[in-house]
């Protein structure tokens, strides 16, 4: 598939690089260097390359947006018609200090990207592990027993191309149904975020993630 970066930052850069090492064709978009986009796209390999979010949209089969929630509205304003693209967030809707959700309980940032990019398929993902077990988990991606990974959505055809990109990197995908499920999993991903950087194991705890699901 062709796909377009939305936001380069960490867990942009990651999973643009998985996914074109994977094999898809990849735009890196959204910084503030160009020389980091072309620096992305070199390390990435394969068929990546640097542009703007424009670029990175037009073509695209998949969009992924992973900009923080302060940039959306800038991002989707560069990205321009978004109408019938598969749109995968998982940009987080957190204040400008990220101590907290701005969007939670009756909606969540998922919903209102929907509404904020009228006519594109939206897709919740890609939230709920920490970026740093990412790669572990791509070179590992062909043992037999794989974690889970949740996501929703309401095109079943967005679900599909969403699906295919989280076994890509190494994931089972889970199909935790319309897109309003994202008001559970977002919560769900900030206590993830809470234990893995906060907790008394500090950072390590990230890695043990991918782990749970074998062990049960």
């Amino acid at each position: 598939m062709r796909i377009g970066i939305l936001g380069s930052g960490l867990m942009g850069g990651k999973l643009g690089t998985l996914f074109a090492r994977a094999g898809h064709e990849v735009v890196f978009s959204y910084s503030r260097s160009r020389s980091k986009l072309q620096t992305l796209a070199r390390h990435a390999g394969g068929n990546a390359r640097a542009g703007t979010p424009r670029e990175a949209a037009q073509d695209a089969d998949v969009v992924l947006l992973a900009v923080h929630w302060n940039r959306v509205d800038d991002v989707l304003r560069q990205a321009a018609d978004l109408s019938g693209k598969v749109l995968v967030t998982c940009s987080m809707p957190m204040n400008d200090d990220d101590t907290a959700l701005v969007v939670a309980h009756t909606s969540s940032g998922a919903e209102e990207l929907a509404r904020k990019a009228p006519g594109a398929r939206v897709v919740s993902a890609f939230g709920t592990v920490p970026s740093e077990v990412l790669f572990g988990v791509f070179e590992a991606r062909e043992r037999a027993t794989r974690p889970s990974m949740l996501y929703c959505a309401d095109d079943e055809d967005a679900k599909e191309a969403a699906a295919r990109l989280i076994r890509d990197v190494g994931f089972e995908p889970v199909d935790a149904g319309p897109l309003e499920m994202a008001r559970h999993a977002e919560p769900f991903t900030l206590l993830v975020a809470k234990v893995a950087y906060e907790g008394d194991g500090g950072r390590a705890l990230a890695y043990r993630f991918e782990h749970f699901e074998e062990r049960a």
